[in-house]
């Protein structure tokens, strides 16, 4: 499913037209940005949790010569799956 299946989907059960039902997955999507970038938690109680996890710096090796190279530190975004989500699924 790509985002314009999850707005035909939402405006459907929602029962409002598709350009209204963009702009509010877009500006829910910018408010969890907005959050994860201010190293919030996104909790959506039944569906996940939404949150950022740093990676220390450190040093890797070039597979093809052997060349050890640094990594740098990165901050990246992780999702932990509701107790719902998770049954659904299954």
């Amino acid at each position: 499913m790509n985002k314009q299946d999850l707005i035909s989907v939402v405006a459907e059960k929602a029962e409002l037209p598709k350009a209204k039902t963009g702009e509010v997955i877009d500006a829910v999507f910018e408010a969890v940005t907005a959050a994860l970038k201010n190293s919030h938690e996104v909790r959506l109680v039944g569906f996940g949790t939404f949150s950022t996890s740093k990676r220390k710096a450190g040093t890797g090796r070039n597979p093809r010569t052997g060349e050890e190279i640094e990594i740098p530190a990165t901050t990246s975004v992780r999702f932990k799956p509701g107790k719902a989500l998770k049954d659904s699924v299954n």
